[in-house]
């Protein structure tokens, strides 16, 4: 092994240790890490101050790695009060000693390489101590030391510079979720990686040395920064997305991470390392509600993992009382070793609970279920009794399916039961590391907090987790191994959840204390106005914004609670014109007044800021319409449903926008995804007939028109539309009898230059065949809706319709009957006064006499002639003053029509 090679291969193992850390317990003993003797003599001196700095990372001291000599090596500057200086200019200078110290001229490419991966360390430590403060704790007791370029000073809170590293963190787009500590460590880190690596792309030395790690750790940092945000932002995701790909494209098989880190892994390291860049991919997915990705992504970790995840049902008890086992649904997960041989794990042994009491005080639900030993497809000669013990990185497989699940099925109850089995699986583990048991019992609370019967246990369990966060055992290092591939609430947003619990439970008062300790202005309003106290809620955000007068978030709070536009103008004003909500909330407010130009503007303004606001997408959507900005109006409802498919009203108006335009193909896409999530809508649904019909589907339009008839109870009739409807079908049966008597000619023909014209004749038989069923479905149909108006409706042209239909399906006794019916609804005092009313009356009349006529022809019968001459008599009586119109001259010249074959009945008699 050459030199070069042995550089390497030293390097490749400080990036293994610093990943390790996050992978799996520390070592016990840290002299297994020590390099060969031979080294110590050929390799650079940093080494070893880097690898005392991992040994302090490794043991969860991370002051006390950034406090050591190799980071001071890299922080170096004098020690000299920075408060005199602005935390721009710090960091500025910062970032040019990390330039100078790593591109210093007099080095080789392998110390610049060494260099490189001494700053990534720093840089990762910082995080895990923001990590520790503010997301896996302990966090009783910490040093207040809260500049991470000078870790080893004791200062007191420098409230400018955290406002400034709170601004920079806002700087994405949103407000932080609450109030978290030592916010310059993440921005600190997050510079950090950004300067090297861009560094790195300049660098002659990466082409040997390949330090690939690096897109890990800032996909890391970026994905921690999105976690502590109250909203989804659209930079961030952009970056995540550049560094997401750059980790799988790295580690995203376990050819490329043997291939990276060889004999330095462990046995079942390089699937670990696998899996957890792919579960950490589809927590980012998930964040950003990309279902597919996200299923895409954890399918992968599940197979890389060797399971296979089924869920099925068992015979069990669920609660203490219960006497007869009845189904419970469980988890089977077939594990690579097992599955060779064809035994099946289940994740829930018989009659055993293995998570200690199993049921508390609170509750007589059992945490888990207890299953039946002889019950039917659970007996021991079947599976041999035994229970699955997953491994770590199984486990979080198994717990991240419960995000897809949440993603993918509607919220309530029955979602909680699709989470349970995988939730109970990972209880009845007999070892499990404590981020993976913090995210089990956070599912847990989430799903028994919403039934009335587990509540209270809900309230106990996450009361003792955010205590647990507090004590200081299990110590900081066994906390740390999976916090990125599970989606752990941060520790504000824990406590937030534990507020929400107390509320929906009643305690009010309680909950308010946690919500001022955090800064949840908005959630401390909500919990006064609960109270009537609103004035109280107002005294104490003023008294906020007299020690903090530059906080954009308070203005805000202290708006939405007076309804002044001031406050927000005066948080952007603070916020240097950053504060996408503030620029929300005017935009609301401009068009409540009806400024809907001025709305439209700022929801642009705000948009740019963070576009990944679906909401915010929507009402820029409406204000351009109501700013008459068709094409603006459709690009905000276009972009709310790329960013949330379920919004039905964004839907409905990318629909009836495109009904505008006269695109009927583009409305009925769009009416069919706005059905899906808004059924309850009979607008929509009439829109949706018009547009169907428009597109040729008379089907879809058929069932639209009378969805509108069983929500309106039959008071919103489209007559117009059944009118086309019937007009299409008489076409089409007119068509298909004109077609069937030009088959019945064909055997006639029989010219040789006819004979090609039939190539197929069994295809085409079964196309008529299709379509003369489609046809009478399509008839059925609309005489179903025919018959469910005219019950409750007695409107003249619904009569005729209703005629027209018995006269296509060949029924000319129920079809005189409803022209009569029609004829009758006309009549009144009105008839001989109003002319368009006499035209529509001798329409009718003249189609009641031809059906008369041919049921005469058809029956030999003279009485129905007999009956239409009396009525056309007695019309054309009483219809004098219309004889100049040309409808009383067709009732005249149908009358004589009549007696014609009325004398021709009696000549032949």
């Amino acid at each position: 092994m050459n030199m070069a090679e042995r550089e390497i291969e030293i390097l490749r193992g400080h990036e293994l240790r610093l990943l390790r850390c996050t992978l799996c317990q520390p070592p016990s003993d840290p002299s297994s890490h020590l390099q060969p003797s031979g080294f110590a003599a050929s390799v650079p001196p940093l080494h070893a101050l880097i690898s005392d700095f991992l040994t302090s990372v490794e043991s969860g001291n991370y002051l006390g790695a950034l406090s050591s000599d190799a980071a001071r090596l890299v922080l170096a500057s004098p020690d000299s009060d920075l408060s005199s200086h602005s935390p721009d200019r710090v960091y500025s200078d910062l970032l040019d000693r990390v330039e100078s110290f790593i591109n210093e001229p007099s080095i080789d490419d392998a110390e610049k390489a060494c260099r490189v991966v001494l700053v990534v360390c720093v840089a990762v430590a910082a995080l895990f101590w923001f990590i520790q403060c503010n997301l896996t704790g302990p966090v009783n007791g910490l040093p207040k030391r809260p500049l991470p370029m000078k870790a080893w000073w004791e200062a007191s809170e420098m409230v400018e510079w955290e406002s400034w590293a709170r601004n920079q963190l806002m700087a994405a787009g949103s407000d932080l979720l609450g109030k978290f500590c030592y916010l310059q460590y993440i921005v600190f880190a997050k510079m950090l990686l950004l300067k090297t690596r861009d560094l790195l792309f300049e660098a002659s030395f990466m082409s040997t040395f390949k330090i690939r790690s690096i897109s890990w750790w800032l996909f890391r940092a970026l994905l921690i920064h999105q976690q502590i945000l109250d909203e989804r932002s659209s930079s961030l995701f952009e970056l995540l997305q550049v560094f997401k790909g750059e980790t799988l494209g790295h580690f995203g098989s376990f050819e490329k991470v043997t291939s990276y880190w060889g004999a330095q892994l462990q046995d079942g390291e390089a699937s670990t390392i696998v899996s957890m860049v792919h579960l950490e991919a589809g927590v980012l997915e998930y964040i950003y509600g990309r279902l597919d990705p996200c299923r895409l992504d954890l399918e992968s970790a599940e197979v890389v993992a060797g399971l296979q995840l089924s869920v099925t049902g068992i015979l069990g008890l669920r609660t203490v009382h219960q006497v007869e086992p009845k189904a419970q649904m469980i988890l089977v997960a077939n594990t690579s070793s097992k599955s060779v041989s064809g035994d099946i794990n289940t994740s829930i042994a018989p009659d055993t609970q293995l998570t200690g009491p199993n049921v508390s005080e609170a509750s007589d639900i059992y945490m888990t279920p207890k299953l039946v030993e002889n019950g039917n497809g659970f007996r021991k000669n079947e599976c041999g009794g035994v229970v699955s013990t997953l491994t770590t990185v199984q486990q979080a497989v198994v717990l991240a399916q419960c995000l897809l699940i949440e993603k993918s099925s509607p919220h309530g109850e029955m979602q909680g039961w699709d989470m349970a089995p995988y939730i109970e699986a990972i209880d009845s583990q007999k070892s499990s590391y404590f981020i993976l048991k913090c995210f089990c019992n956070i599912l847990r609370i989430r799903w028994e907090s919403t039934r009335s019967r587990t509540k209270q246990r809900a309230l106990e369990m996450m009361d003792n987790l955010v205590e647990s966060i507090h004590k200081p055992s299990p110590g900081v290092p066994l906390r740390l191994p999976f916090c990125f591939s599970v989606y752990i609430p941060t520790i504000p947003a824990l406590r937030k959840q534990y507020g929400d619990i107390l509320v929906s439970c009643g305690l009010i008062g309680e909950a308010l204390k946690i919500f001022e300790d955090l800064e949840l202005w908005d959630n401390l309003i909500y919990c006064y106005s609960k109270l009537e106290k609103k004035a109280a809620a107002v005294e104490l955000i003023k008294e906020q914004l007299s020690r903090r007068p530059n906080d954009p978030k308070l203005w805000c709070s202290l708006g939405d609670i007076t309804h002044s536009d001031a406050c927000y103008e005066k948080a952007l004003e603070v916020s240097n014109n950053r504060s996408a909500r503030a620029k929300r909330c005017l935009a609301y407010n401009a068009y409540g007044r009806g400024e809907y130009e001025k709305s439209k503007i700022l929801w642009e303004s705000a948009l740019a800021l963070n576009s990944l606001y679906s909401n915010g997408w929507f009402a820029l959507g409406a204000a351009a319409l109501k700013a008459r900005d068709v094409e603006k109006a459709l690009d905000g409802f276009t972009r709310a449903v790329q960013l949330d498919p379920e919004n039905g009203e964004a839907w409905n108006n990318i629909a009836c926008l495109h009904m505008i335009k006269k695109k009927s193909k583009e409305s009925f896409i769009a009416f069919k995804e706005a059905l899906k999530y808004k059924r309850d809508s009979w607008q929509m649904w009439e829109n949706y007939s018009q547009v169907a019909f428009d597109v040729g589907n008379i089907g879809q339009s058929l069932e639209a028109i009378k969805m509108v008839l069983n929500m309106t109870n039959n008071k919103r009739i489209d007559v117009e539309l059944l009118e086309k409807i019937m007009q299409y079908l008489e076409e089409r049966t007119s068509a298909r009898l004109t077609a069937v008597t030009n088959d019945d000619d064909l055997p006639s023909q029989t010219s040789s230059d006819s004979i090609p014209c039939s190539v197929n004749p069994s295809a085409n038989a079964e196309k008529n065949a299709g379509r003369l069923r489609e046809n009478e479905h399509l008839l059925e149909f609309l005489g179903k809706i025919l018959q469910q108006i005219v019950r409750s409706e007695s409107r003249p042209e619904l009569w005729g319709l209703y005629a027209r239909w018995h006269r296509i399906k060949g029924d000319l006794t129920m079809c005189c009957e409803a022209l009569l019916k029609q004829v009758r609804s006309y009549q009144g005092s009105n008839l001989w006064k109003d002319e368009d009313r006499f035209k529509s009356f001798a329409q009718a009349s003249l189609d009641l006499c031809e059906v008369y006529m041919d049921i005469s022809s058809s029956t030999n019968s003279r009485r129905e002639l007999h009956t239409a001459e009396m009525h056309l008599k007695n019309t054309l009586k009483q219809a004098g003053t219309f004889s100049d119109t040309e409808e009383f001259r067709k009732l005249e010249a149908c009358l004589d029509e009549v007696k014609i074959k009325l004398q021709a009945e009696a000549t032949a008699s």
